[in-house]
């Protein structure tokens, strides 16, 4: 933990207050620190309770600059996009962008979303972005909540076998969006709004605007507005006649609130807190299809669709080229994760946070504080391989490993970042053990041959402290291996180049 933070965080800070989204909080300084620390000074000074030792700093090593320095260069930016509900003193983000991924069709295409509502198409040459599908144009009731961080437009897919004629997969796309709620959702007593995935054809797979039809696959309903559906993706390592090809990946948050107050991530039978894994072009009844090795295919001990659960707010997955899957899970108040995919995996989310334990999976006593693990079966929960805590940064992000030729210093490196400061990092991707968390390094960038800090060069007002900047960092990945940032606030995707 570095010496700023500990003169902001005198208590747990407390964040997602019922429904408040955890990325609009989040901030050095932040308000929602603010009311956690005095909140945490009242029950301190209230009464001395009876349990173990709260651990104020549960990751002492400081992450350290690494010797890795990489160039960062300006790609494309993305056409001004504006909130369609702004409550007072919200953000005033120049597109609010989330993810980047190529077309699978060999045309050095790639696709990047703005979660209000639009996705766009470029190319590896950075051509200016056309808009490729508008889905405020195509019926679809985006939810308009009062926290625009976490709404809208939230994941994309194209299905492998988009740009192969004869294929069930030929010409379709998928995308994840946050909804109002409507009667054919899963019912959930007050659901607040709704995660739906809606499979896209479109007429000419080489267009660069969609014209074609649609139909919806999934929606699933919750109590809050947050923790919702995020990334959706295929395997890129599954080849035709792998049993993971074809098949949909999907992370879905625990509905929101703080500390999950409806216990879904223990409890594998919802549809939350998890990641699920389906065939969304269907079965014999024009549903989404179950796969018959996932842990829970047959309905017993968990439902079908769910591949690995116990995760907060797992907004982000990534693929090695070698089938490893790379989960990155925003913790509550203390620990971010980066975990490595199980199939049939309980991560722990509420009664773990990072290798610790919450008060809620020990004898402590204090929501948001996070203490050493009590004794427990082998085996009961997979821990993250990389972790940091909230002296580090306070959202973890994207992540990919890198594999691309124009940095060989960072080939082999899983690069990840946090939303909130815009920090990037990096871990050696080969012998990772859950439970064993890897040295994490901070990656070293340079514009025009300087190194700067990304919150200098793309920070912008932050929702809850207009004095401290965010940067809102995303990433995303092209089919050559290349790494891509995404910052919200002015609305620009820069590479990752060589250094000068």
């Amino acid at each position: 933990m570095r010496a700023i933070d500990r003169l902001l965080v005198v208590g747990p800070a407390i964040r997602c207050w019922g429904v408040l989204p955890c990325e609009n909080c989040r901030g050095a300084g932040g308000m929602m620190r603010v009311l956690g620390a005095l909140l945490g000074w009242a029950v301190a000074f209230a009464a001395v309770a009876e349990g173990p030792e709260e651990l104020v700093d549960p990751v002492p090593e400081t992450i350290a600059k690494g010797d890795i320095v990489v160039g960062v260069v300006p790609f494309v930016r993305a056409p001004q996009s504006f909130d369609p509900v702004k409550p007072l003193g919200t953000n005033d983000a120049w597109a609010r962008l989330q993810s980047l991924a190529a077309i699978p069709d060999g045309s050095g295409r790639l696709v990047f979303n703005d979660i209000r509502g639009l996705l766009y198409v470029t190319d590896v040459d950075g051509a200016e972005p056309a808009v490729y599908l508008d889905l405020r144009r195509e019926g679809v009731a985006l939810h308009n909540h009062d926290f625009p961080n976490e709404a809208g437009l939230l994941g994309f897919a194209f299905h492998p076998d988009f740009a192969e004629p004869g294929k069930r997969g030929h010409a379709k796309f998928y995308t994840a969006y946050s909804a109002a709620p409507e009667t054919l959702a899963e019912v959930i007593s007050g659901s607040n709004q709704e995660s739906v995935i809606r499979e896209w054809t479109i007429a000419d797979p080489g267009a660069t605007a969609f014209v074609g039809t649609a139909r919806e696959v999934f929606r699933v309903s919750q109590f809050a507005p947050t923790h919702n559906i995020g990334t959706i993706a295929f395997n890129p390592a599954a080849g035709p006649g792998s049993d993971d090809y074809g098949l949909l990946y999907v992370c879905l948050g625990d509905g929101g609130g703080a500390n999950d107050p409806q216990k879904n991530g223990q409890n594998p039978d919802t549809l939350l807190s998890a990641i699920l894994r389906i065939d969304p072009l269907g079965d014999a009844k024009g549903e989404y299809g179950i796969p018959e090795d996932n842990p829970f295919a047959d309905g017993e001990g968990g439902a079908p669709e769910v591949w690995a659960w116990g995760l907060r707010h797992a907004q982000q997955f990534s693929w090695d080229t070698d089938g490893r899957m790379f989960i990155n899970d925003i913790g509550q108040d203390q620990v971010e994760e980066v975990n490595l995919g199980v199939a049939g995996g309980n991560y722990g989310w509420p009664v773990r946070e990072g290798t610790f334990a919450t008060a809620q999976g020990s004898a402590g006593t204090r929501l948001g504080s996070v203490y050493a693990r009590p004794d427990e079966e082998p085996g009961r929960f997979v821990y993250p391989v990389a972790q940091y805590d909230h002296g580090e940064g306070f959202a973890i992000g994207s992540g990919f490993v890198y594999r691309g030729e124009s940095i060989p210093e960072l080939r082999g490196r899983y690069v990840f970042g946090d939303i909130t400061l815009g920090r990037i990092f990096y871990i050696d991707a080969d012998d990772l053990t859950p439970g064993e968390p890897a040295t994490i390094s901070e990656l070293r960038l340079t514009v025009d041959g300087e190194e700067r800090e990304l919150i200098d060069l793309a920070g912008y007002t932050n929702t809850y402290n207009a004095d401290i900047p965010r940067v809102d960092l995303r990433m995303g990945m092209d089919a050559e291996g290349e790494i891509y940032l995404l910052t919200k606030g002015d609305g620009w995707i820069r590479k990752l180049v060589a250094a000068n």
